[in-house]
């Protein structure tokens, strides 16, 4: 994991890109609504191969440009965290946000996998080393926190459990795994899904959040088969009452052979852990064929966190 790779005492003229990971939750546990509207977590964050990449190139204004798929859903205001990032950390240090911001997206849009959140952590990064203020690693992570309860992961990577409404974060040890995402079309509100979430538990009494023994204990092994009996998501039943016909793509993927489903984080993209490399390229392959599913993809866990690319 790269979070400090530049050492000069100036800006650079050159651009910086960071490549950063997209994120399944292996476990969500949702607590309930606190006075805030926020929910406590107990959320194990894996990172996996899928990757958007954020270039910094100094400019007379604030931009922001997007390419890749679905890029017409991904907005070019300072409401995308990318552009929040580069104002708060410029703010922090009595500086003008003069930089471009190009997104190559690779990450499924506004599909419970964290592109928005990781595409913030990379911007930060970038804008950091381009701007030459090697900020501490702890201030990078309360601004990533600023933006948003996903962002410090997508800085971090790796395996992690995300405490408080997420953003505190303990790493945990993972062995590899295999993973298939199904690309639903259209996204799902994340707020959307937690407002469903409280319809859905209303009058019942939430336990408080807790991190399974059993799930942390299948993650650090690398066997796919206790990892697969141990998956948990508290959000599925919202987000599958938001868009039912999600339920047909779990299904088909696990007609396939997928060892276990769950839909990832808020959806609606679901995930897919598979036994080997082998047997996800035949679940995806099924998952295609099925017509459940606009796309899909194939990544593998865990995965670094953002990191600098070199030009």
């Amino acid at each position: 994991m790269t979070t400090r790779t530049n050492t000069s005492t100036g800006p650079r003229t050159t651009p910086v890109t960071v490549r950063v990971p997209a994120k399944v939750n292996v476990q969500l546990a949702v607590g309930a609504a606190r006075p805030d509207g926020f929910h406590d977590l107990a959320n194990v964050f894996l990172a996996v191969s899928l990757f958007d990449e954020v270039t910094a190139t100094p400019a007379d204004a604030l931009t922001v440009t997007c390419e890749g798929p679905d890029a017409d859903k991904v907005p070019l205001d300072r409401t995308n965290l990318a552009a929040r990032a580069a104002e708060i950390l410029a703010a922090r240090n009595g500086l003008a946000p003069l930089v471009h911001l190009h997104i190559a997206k690779n990450i499924p849009v506004a599909g419970g996998m964290a592109g928005g959140s990781a595409d913030g952590a990379a911007a930060l990064l970038a804008c950091d080393a381009l701007w030459g203020l090697n900020t501490p690693r702890e201030e990078l992570l309360d601004i990533c926190a600023e933006l948003g309860s996903d962002v410090p992961f997508s800085l971090v990577g790796g395996a992690a459990l995300g405490t408080g409404r997420g953003e505190v974060l303990t790493p945990v040890p993972a062995g590899s795994f295999h993973w298939v995402f199904a690309v639903a079309d259209g996204g799902l509100s994340t707020p959307a899904v937690f407002r469903e979430f409280d319809r859905l538990a209303e009058g019942t009494g939430i336990p408080e959040p807790q991190a399974s023994p059993a799930l942390l204990a299948a993650l650090a092994s690398g066997d796919p088969d206790a990892l697969a009996a141990t998956l948990a998501n508290d959000l599925q039943p919202a987000a599958l009452s938001l868009r039912p016909s999600l339920a047909a793509t779990l299904d088909a993927g696990l007609g396939a052979g997928a060892l276990a489903a769950l839909v990832s984080g808020s959806g609606p993209t679901t995930a897919f852990l598979a036994a080997d490399e082998e047997a996800a390229a035949k679940t995806a392959a099924a998952l295609e064929a099925s017509g459940t599913c606009r796309a899909t993809r194939i990544a593998s866990s865990p995965a670094p966190g953002a990191t600098i690319l070199p030009h």
